[in-house]
C-alpha cells in the first residue's frame, strides 16, 4: 500500500468509538452503505479484519483494536496541530503514553498518575490497558513510556525493563451494608461460605489471597472472577459479592462504591511497580508519579483507613505482616 487513505482512517474510529456503524453515521452525516463500503476499503487495503459481529453491534479484532490505538495517536497529533496552527502561544505538550495492566485497581492508578498532569511543564496524558504482556510489548519497542502492574518484570520474557517498586498496601475486605446483615459471625470467619468476588488469574494476588482462605479453613462461595479490578469493583458496589482492595484507597473504595469494609487481612501485600527501560528514572512524569506514590499514595501522608465494621470484624489474633519486596531490576 502506496499511502493511507485518512478519511477511511476516521471513519474506522468514529465506527471503533460509537460501537456500532448506524450511531457513527449520524455523527458523520453519511448512510450506513457509505461508511459499511469506506470500512470494506480500509481492510482491503490494510490487509486485516477490523471489525467481528457482536450482537446487534460491532466488536474490534485483535488487529483493530492495534490500528485503534494508532488511529487515537493519529488525530490526537491532528487536533494538536490545529490547535498550535490557531494559537502561536500555545506551549507544545510532552508526551507521556502509560500502560496499566488490567489488574492494577484504577482508583490506585488514577491517583498514581494524576501528579504528571501537574508538572510546570505541560503533559499530554495518553493511558492504554490491556494485559501486562501485550503492554510489555510496546514498551520493548518504545511505544510506551511507563507500565504500572502489580508484579516486576516476568523473568520469562525476552523484554529489556526495569522494575521499581511504587508501594504495597495490605488488604480490606469490603461489602455492601445489605449484603454485611446477612452475615454472622466474626472477621475472618464470616467469609465462611459467603459470596465472593475473586480476583482473576491475571491477578498476582490471587494465589496468595486463595493460600490465606485456605491457611484459615476458609471456603467462600466464589460467584465470579474478574481480572479487571474496576469490572470487579462494579459487582461489588451491586452487592454480588465481598471483595478485597488494597486498604490503602479504603477510604475511597467507601466512598466511590457505598460499601462498609468489614475486615482487614494484613498478612497479604498487595504491590504495585513501575516498569519502564531505563534502570534509573528520568522521565519528569515518571520521577513525580514514583515521588507521589511513596509520599501520598503509599506514603505517611496517604489517607486514612476507612472504618472497620466492628459488628462482624471482631479479629481475635493480631495478624502479623508479610515483608514486603525491594526494587527488582
Amino acid at each position: 500500500m502506496a499511502t493511507l487513505n485518512f478519511k477511511h482512517l476516521r471513519y474506522f474510529w468514529m465506527v471503533a468509538k460509537s460501537g456500532t456503524i448506524a450511531r457513527a453515521c449520524e455523527q458523520l452525516h453519511l448512510t450506513s452503505q457509505a461508511v459499511s463500503g469506506q470500512l470494506r476499503e480500509l481492510e482491503e487495503a490494510l490487509g486485516v479484519e477490523l471489525f467481528r459481529r457482536a450482537g446487534r453491534g460491532l466488536e474490534l479484532t485483535d488487529a483493530g483494536r492495534r490500528i485503534l490505538s494508532y488511529a487515537e495517536e493519529i488525530f490526537a497529533l491532528g487536533d494538536e496541530l490545529l490547535q498550535v496552527a490557531r494559537d502561536q502561544t500555545t506551549r507544545k505538550s510532552l508526551p507521556f503514553v502509560i500502560g496499566i495492566a488490567d489488574s492494577v485497581p484504577k482508583s490506585v492508578a488514577h491517583r498514581l498518575v494524576q501528579p504528571a498532569l501537574q508538572l510546570p511543564e505541560a503533559v499530554r496524558l495518553i493511558c492504554r490497558e490491556g494485559r501486562l504482556t501485550a503492554l510489555l510489548a510496546d514498551l520493548a519497542v518504545h511505544r510506551l513510556d511507563m507500565v504500572i502492574a502489580d508484579r516486576p518484570m516476568p523473568a520469562n520474557l525476552n523484554v529489556r525493563g526495569y522494575s521499581h517498586l511504587l508501594g504495597e498496601s495490605d488488604l480490606t475486605v469490603f461489602g455492601t451494608a445489605e449484603l454485611v446483615k446477612r452475615l454472622s459471625g466474626s472477621f475472618p470467619a464470616l467469609l465462611d461460605g459467603a459470596p465472593f468476588l475473586m480476583p482473576g488469574d491475571d491477578v498476582a494476588v490471587r494465589s496468595r489471597l486463595e493460600q490465606w482462605l485456605e491457611s484459615q479453613r476458609l471456603q467462600p462461595c466464589v460467584v465470579g472472577e474478574f481480572d479487571d479490578s474496576a469490572l470487579l469493583q462494579a459487582f461489588g458496589q451491586a452487592g454480588s459479592g465481598l471483595f478485597v482492595a488494597p486498604t490503602a484507597i479504603a477510604s475511597y473504595v467507601v466512598e466511590q462504591y457505598r460499601v462498609s469494609a468489614i475486615g482487614r487481612i494484613e498478612v497479604i501485600s498487595e504491590q504495585l511497580f513501575a516498569i519502564t527501560t531505563e534502570r534509573r528514572l528520568s522521565h519528569p512524569a515518571i520521577v513525580a508519579i514514583s515521588q507521589a506514590a511513596r509520599d501520598e499514595v503509599f506514603g505517611k501522608r496517604a489517607r486514612p483507613d476507612a472504618p472497620i465494621d466492628t459488628d462482624v470484624a471482631r479479629p481475635s489474633v493480631p495478624p502479623t505482616r508479610m515483608p514486603g519486596r525491594g526494587e527488582h531490576g
